[in-house]
């Protein structure tokens, strides 16, 4: 094959269309503070978010330490509660109660990992429904299995609804559309695929025990990866065409072009030879992440307004 030749093949490839999470999750910020500030000067209530931190995973304090400054931009008030790593389970359990029962909290976000002491079933548990703005409680997982009115009283965990948000933003109509998605967690994976049976889209979960995985992913319209090995997933598991939502955070070790070791993060897609194929795909960073923030501050506000009452401001 010529250079010219060669050069023709490369421009003839499908290049994806980027999806910026980063943007969109500005834009749903924007709008988190715009009813907040509506909430707070019509009825005088303060959308406040209680953050528990149990020990110094480092991750995790990095991520408390987000939502907090993005809380506060969207003029939402936050308790910070920070415990030692050998806190016990009766200790924490005790602290939610407490949250439970004080009126002026309107969310409540234990962040995991938890340490291994603590049954993270039953903190999650522990959560009034009505204040799982994390969505992880029984309950809410509940009714977003059951779909329809129950959708409207449940939270929906915050990643899948940001990427639900991203597809419905860059995806003209969901309904009848062929979608795979890969991991079966009950954070992602699983809410991700009741919502996109919600949308009446055509849905197939797989995972590590799925045989010809590579064969039921070519045939989908969209892709959601979230099964947490870095790079998995490149062309040839793809569609011509193919909308790519990557979930994945995976921290990779790199040699630097100075020769000295480094890292970098990375999704579950390898980016480069998925875009080739894909219409549209998200990167990572930069894609779903910050929308699971945004996210989280949206379900706050959201159950500040049940709380007072009132509808909630934004529908799905």
């Amino acid at each position: 094959m010529s250079i010219g030749q060669e050069d023709n093949d490369k421009e003839n490839k499908i290049m994806a269309d980027l999806i910026d999470g980063k943007a969109f999750a500005a834009k749903i910020r924007a709008e988190v503070k715009e009813d907040s500030d509506k909430l707070i000067s019509q009825k005088q209530v303060d959308p406040c978010l209680a953050v528990v931190l149990v020990g110094e995973n480092p991750a995790s304090k990095v991520y408390v330490g987000q939502k907090t400054k993005m809380a506060a931009e969207c003029n939402i008030k936050t308790k910070d509660f920070k415990l030692e790593a050998s806190t016990d389970q009766e200790t924490l359990l005790k602290l939610i109660d407490e949250l439970n029962n004080d009126s002026s909290v309107h969310g409540i976000l234990v962040q995991l990992p938890l340490p291994k002491q603590i049954d993270e079933r039953k903190v999650i548990d522990a959560i009034v429904v009505e204040k799982d703005v994390d969505g992880f409680h029984a309950i809410n997982a509940g009714r977003l299995s059951i779909g329809g009115d129950m959708l409207k009283k449940a939270f929906i965990p915050c990643t899948p609804l940001g990427s639900l948000l991203l597809l419905k933003d860059h995806v003209e109509d969901l309904k009848g559309k062929s979608a795979v998605v890969i991991g079966r967690s009950n954070i992602v994976g699983k809410p991700m695929s009741q919502l996109l049976i919600e949308e009446s889209c055509t849905v197939t979960v797989v995972h590590s025990k799925t045989k010809d995985i590579e064969k039921v992913c070519s045939q989908a319209d969209i892709i959601v990866a979230a099964i947490g090995r870095a790079e998995m997933i490149d062309s040839k598991w793809l569609k011509d065409g193919a909308v790519v939502i990557d979930v994945g955070i995976n921290r990779i070790s790199i040699t630097k072009e100075d020769g000295s070791e480094g890292s970098k993060i990375v999704g579950d897609v390898d980016f480069e030879s998925a875009s080739e194929k894909a219409s549209k795909i998200t990167p990572v960073p930069g894609g779903v992440g910050p929308m699971t923030i945004a996210c989280l501050l949206r379900n706050t506000v959201t159950s500040a307004y049940r709380h007072a009452g009132l509808d909630d401001p934004r529908s799905i």
